[in-house]
């Protein structure tokens, strides 16, 4: 989840790179796999504050340890899924492997692409790819939106809350009705009003004033608790919402409370579900260049694997955790089972 204004596009393909790619016509003609990794960021890339920052995080710790090097591609707003094809397939003649697409927006080029590399160890974060070079990277949201809900439900004073998403993508559907089942099934009487930054399109995930706009209104309908599944159009909401008096924010992917460039706002951070992704890109990437063995298929992080959680930062949950622990054991064990798709 992303921004957009301050976008740094991190490896700009070179003209004769971009020919190398379109020109070769099979994986025989890859580069050299010894460059380390390749990472295609989605909108708004490192610095989100959010979705990639988390990624970025998985990719730095696995240089580090891993002692390899890596590169880095931002999608922008404007690029077609050629562009997004462009970014992968330079990465991979290049000779970078493994090649990470974050976010399901790559789902298409990463296919092709994959298709085309056949020596190159792919991964998808947050979408399914099939393809035996390819691992599918993805999390129970529904899991940690549902906690979220609890929370929500739990810490309103108005009985009102809101939930804004970046897009009405699957995915983001999953965030919405995990949050609202939960607010429900603890306050059946509570109000939930879920809008969209932008409809069917992933330029929500960069529009931290469009983020704002949505905030401010909803807090002027005595809304007290806004969770933001949005990338960087969720900074604009946590910033709106640190302005009211009473009322709290819930953070989204990564624990947002301790979010350097969200700092002068984290007293108004309730809590925030926190996404394992740097903990399943580190994962992948191990698999590919240490155990030589890379990871494929569908890779799911859940709240049993410790994969999605909430996260207690700042003390503001501490009256109502037995209860949210109560209701993730629940989870855990079947007794409450958390629907993943959202009609509104």
């Amino acid at each position: 989840m992303r921004r957009a204004s301050k976008i740094a596009v991190a490896g700009i393909a070179t003209a004769a790179l971009a020919f190398s790619a379109t020109a070769c016509g099979s994986s025989s003609e890859e580069g050299d796999k010894d460059k380390g990794i390749g990472l295609a960021y989605d909108v708004g890339g490192r610095g989100d504050h959010s979705f990639n920052d988390s990624a970025a995080k998985g990719f730095d710790k696995a240089k580090k340890d891993l002692k390899v090097g890596g590169k880095e591609m931002t999608a922008k707003n404007t690029d077609t899924e050629a562009d997004r094809y462009q970014k992968l397939a330079d990465l991979a003649e290049a000779g970078y492997n493994p090649v990470i697409g974050v976010g399901y927006a790559y789902t298409p080029s990463l296919a092709k692409a994959a298709k085309k590399y056949k020596d190159t160890d792919f991964a998808i974060v947050d979408s399914v790819v099939e393809a035996k070079n390819v691992a599918s990277l993805v999390s129970a949201e529904q899991e940690g939106s549902y906690l979220a809900g609890v929370a929500a439900a739990l810490k309103s004073k108005s009985g009102k809350v809101g939930f804004i998403g970046g897009t009405n993508s699957a995915l983001i559907k999953k965030f919405a009705a995990g949050y609202v089942q939960g607010v429900k099934e603890t306050n059946p009487k509570a109000t939930v009003d879920v809008q969209w930054v932008t409809p069917g399109s992933t330029d929500g995930f960069g529009l931290p004033d469009r983020g704002k706009d949505i905030a401010e209104g909803m807090l002027d309908k005595n809304i007290d608790v806004i969770y933001s599944a949005a990338g960087g159009s969720g900074s604009g909401a946590i910033e709106a919402t640190a302005k009211k008096k009473g009322a709290w924010s819930i953070g989204v992917d990564g624990d947002q409370y301790y979010e350097k460039g969200l700092a002068d706002y984290k007293n108004s951070i309730l809590t925030s579900v926190v996404k394992n992704v740097d903990g399943s890109v580190y994962d992948f990437i191990v698999s590919v260049l240490k155990d030589k063995k890379a990871m494929t298929g569908v890779q799911t992080y859940d709240l049993k694997q410790g994969g999605v959680s909430l996260s207690y930062s700042g003390g503001f949950l501490d009256d109502i955790k037995p209860k949210i622990e109560e209701t993730k054991k629940k989870i855990i064990a079947g007794d409450i089972k958390v629907k993943s798709t959202y009609a509104g």
